[in-house]
Parts: C-alpha cells; structure tokens; sequence
C-alpha cells in the first residue's frame, strides 16, 4: 500500500490527456517539445513581422515566417536534447563515483585512505 497516493501527494497522471500535436507528438509527454514549439512560434511571428515590415509583400513574409518556425523549432528542439542528454551522462558519471565510494570507503582501495609519503608506514 502506497500512503503516498492516500494522502494524494502524488499527481494523477492516469486521467491526464496529452495534447497532440499534428496527431503524432505529444507534447505534454515529450521531453523539450512544448519549450521548442513556443520558441518555434516566437521565432516565426519576428521572422514574418520584420519581413513584412522590411518589404510589404505578404505572401513572402508568410513563407519566411514559417521557415522560422521550422528553423526556430528545430534549433531549440536539438539543443534542447543536447543539453538533456549531457545532463544524463554528468548523473550516470556522479553516481558510478558515490557508488564506488561507497563500495570503497574504508578498504584499502579507497583513494581518500592512502598513506601518505611524509607520514610513518608503521609504528616506530
């Protein structure tokens, strides 16, 4: 018995809908996707706007205002992951070492523990 779903600190996840985004991405679930589609459509409303007021043509702006959406998206989405998965190795690096040091601590392999070269190697 789980005391924590009793006491309803846990979120209900199981009644939730994802929104899904063109029927395939779920944008609530996917890690970044929500973050790059907002940044997608800042980047797109500038690209069009600037665009249109450098030039008044528009059907051109619309079509430089999507292309910073694709653009905008895919470059937030990528260096979004990017960053996900460097974060994933830093925790894989940090928790192989407090797993080692726990395996280690006090044994003769433990690096903290080595004699050092100043101090006396038995009893005098």
């Amino acid at each position: 018995m789980n005391f924590n779903t009793l006491s309803g600190l846990e979120p209900k996840c199981e009644n939730m809908i994802g929104f899904k985004l063109l029927g395939i991405l779920d944008v609530q679930r996917t890690p970044c996707a929500r973050d790059a589609i907002l940044h997608g459509a800042g980047g797109s409303v500038a690209a069009g706007m600037l665009f249109f007021l450098s030039t008044s043509r528009v059907r051109r702006s619309f079509d430089v205002g999507f292309a910073g959406f694709m653009l905008t998206t895919l470059g937030s989405w990528f260096y979004c992951r990017r960053n996900n998965a460097k974060l994933r190795v830093q925790q894989r690096v940090i928790q192989e070492g407090i797993r080692n040091k726990v395996v280690y601590e006090g044994t003769s392999l433990d690096p903290t523990n080595r004699p050092r070269a100043d101090a006396p190697s038995g009893p005098s």
